[in-house]
């Protein structure tokens, strides 16, 4: 295995950006699992299936647009996708939820559209669908670099206030934080996380990376601090894993890492139910 990523280029492209997405995935994860905003993960995932459904499908309609990447109306998409959560969200005060499933229900009405006009499935949408290891090209690897470099300079930049946002949100805004401006760019940095993430994980997989590390990581952890770290060692493990299952049993790589963290989840379970019992 370690032979072949350093002979084949595209094994090396899906393990650079694997690694990188099982580090940026579980550090958002964090905030969006305290935040109770998990369910915004999978909206969101939606309206990226739409853009690279649009995508696929332009490519096919308009010959200048048969090179264009589809990750980048992917992105563009999961931009948009969740500035309109975030308009929803000010508009039912009191129902803030309903934005999540107004998203993701127009990104799979686009997402049915664009599939039906483009004439079903292709090899190339099922693979954004479930993620693929030889799918991964160079660009996308360093889209994904680009990516992670945005992920940690918002994230150093901005930790105190995403800190004290997710577990006292009245208090951020009584003392003076840009709370709004602080979730807004939170939001587009997640959609742009879920957007990279799609050629590894796949569209419909990507937010179980998100919260399955940190469900496990919390039922550990005795703090914040220590939920990421678990967080973080656990996505690595499922990634690792799920990519050289993949490589050698064939099977598309978000699968064997969902699996895998799933059940990385039962075994954090079962251990801490019969340390629950001994005491």
């Amino acid at each position: 295995m370690i032979e072949a990523i350093f002979t084949y280029d595209f094994l090396r492209q899906a393990f650079i950006s694997g690694i990188l997405i099982g580090l940026m995935a579980p550090l958002l994860g964090v905030f969006i699992v305290v935040r109770r905003l998990s369910l915004i993960a999978d909206a969101l995932s939606h309206v990226t299936l739409a853009g690279i459904a649009g995508s696929l499908f332009l490519s096919q309609s308009v010959p200048a647009l048969a090179l264009l990447n589809p990750l980048y109306l992917g992105m563009a998409s999961a931009v948009a996708g969740s500035t309109l959560i975030e308009k929803l969200r000010t508009l039912y005060k009191h129902y803030q939820e309903l934005a999540i499933p107004i998203i993701m229900s127009g990104g799979l009405g686009l997402a049915a559209l664009f599939i039906s006009l483009a004439d079903g499935f292709r090899t190339d949408l099922f693979s954004y669908l479930f993620g693929s290891v030889s799918a991964v090209s160079y660009q996308d690897m360093w889209i994904v670099i680009g990516v992670t470099v945005i992920v940690l300079v918002f994230l150093i930049g901005f930790f105190k206030e995403l800190f004290v946002l997710s577990f006292d949100e009245e208090y951020a805004h009584a003392s003076g934080l840009p709370a709004k401006w602080i979730h807004f760019l939170f939001m587009v940095v997640t959609a742009l996380v879920i957007a990279a993430s799609m050629r590894i994980v796949g569209i419909l997989l990507v937010s179980s990376l998100m919260t399955l590390p940190v469900a496990a990581a919390m039922r550990l952890a005795k703090s914040f601090k220590g939920a990421i770290l678990w967080s973080l060692l656990f996505g690595q493990t499922s990634v690792l894993f799920g990519l050289v299952s993949a490589f050698y049993l064939d099977l598309a790589p978000g699968a064997t890492i969902v699996l895998t963290s799933i059940l990385i989840l039962l075994i954090v379970i079962a251990i801490m139910g019969r340390k629950g019992r001994r005491v």
